[in-house]
């Protein structure tokens, strides 16, 4: 990938299209942002919408104009086109069938969690339903991040000696309900993990950005 062909992330700070703005950081690759309101995303989000039917973010521009979506597919993008920067470990690295197994995990079932929680008014009738469906999604969201921090030993990484693009997500997502305090107390391997990555010097205005 040359760096000279620019990226255009769609981006909205604090919310998940921070993790690809901090892999395009660590990639050094050109990119602009594209930052929307968060009060404008979903469907009729204007020019957003064209790219992403969905209406969400990180909805990522390539250099070529196509479009792609979906955090850990663009995660695993960027780590193919920019290799050197070893994002993820290699076809036949050991460590491999892990960082696919929790990158997914990641972006897949806990990340739904905020997707009908964060506004369950979307998808819940209002009143009492929409209030136990912010409460339920809460509630499963711990028991996944317990479950994860069951799984792993590690040193000082997610996948243990060496840093991997499933730092970011870590890094990120612990800023989220149910925040910071409780990992540390709850999830203290997740919690070591994130504010390893917090000391990153080439991400601290990505984290100040997003997170001031």
């Amino acid at each position: 990938m040359s760096k000279t062909a620019c990226y255009t992330l769609f981006a909205v700070p604090g919310t998940g299209s921070a993790i690809v703005e901090a892999l395009l950081t660590l990639v050094e690759a050109p990119f602009s942002l594209n930052e929307m309101p968060y009060g404008k995303l979903g469907p009729g989000s204007g020019p957003l919408q064209e790219l992403n039917p969905l209406g969400q973010v990180p909805t990522l521009l390539l250099p070529d104009s196509s479009v792609m979506t979906e955090s850990a597919a663009i995660t695993l993008h960027i780590a193919e086109q920019f290799p050197t920067a070893r994002l993820a470990p290699e076809p036949g690295d050991p460590a491999r069938s892990r960082f696919l197994r929790w990158l997914v995990f990641l972006g897949s079932p806990l990340y739904a969690t905020f997707t009908y929680g964060d506004e369950p008014e979307r998808w819940a009738a209002g009143g009492d339903t929409a209030t136990t469906l912010r409460q339920t999604t809460d509630s499963h969201r711990e028991s996944l991040w317990r479950y994860l921090e069951g799984q792993l030993s590690p040193a000082p990484w997610f996948l243990g000696k060496e840093f991997s693009a499933l730092d970011i997500f870590i890094c990120t997502m612990t800023r989220w309900r149910p925040r910071r305090a409780w990992f540390k107390e709850y999830c203290p391997k997740l919690h070591a993990v994130a504010r390893a990555a917090d000391e990153d010097a080439r991400l601290k205005a990505v984290w100040m950005r997003n997170f001031p």
